[in-house]
């Protein structure tokens, strides 16, 4: 069963930058499509950036331009790296397959805050 653990938030300054990682066991998750995925307190889950199998990218438009996602083959590992952050940005970031359904596995999460 594949585990996901997402770690590098904090609370940081608008403006400034963070890079997420998402790290997997029991499946190389770099072999599949991955996506990130944010929640912010009474809004819904969204999908803000994958990356295919074929390391094609795609973004939701609220994040183009500031984010990218990418990963690392040997470490099994897939990031995100965050510029220019907003205070609008601030949630609970997730990774998973793009696939996911709210009844399906998640992880824990990491705390993503951005001060004004």
């Amino acid at each position: 069963q594949v585990q996901l653990v997402e770690s590098g938030g904090g609370l940081v300054q608008a403006g400034g930058s963070l890079r997420l990682s998402c790290a997997a066991s029991g499946s190389r998750i770099v072999l599949n499509s991955m996506s990130w995925f944010r929640q912010a307190p009474g809004k819904l889950r969204e999908k803000v950036a994958t990356i295919t199998g074929g390391d094609s990218t795609r973004y939701a438009d609220s994040v183009k331009g500031r984010f990218t996602i990418s990963r690392d083959y040997a470490k099994n590992t897939v990031y995100l790296q965050m510029n220019s952050l907003k205070p609008e940005d601030t949630a609970v970031y997730y990774c998973n397959s793009p696939w996911a359904r709210e009844a399906d596995y998640w992880g824990q999460g990491t705390q993503v805050t951005v001060s004004s």
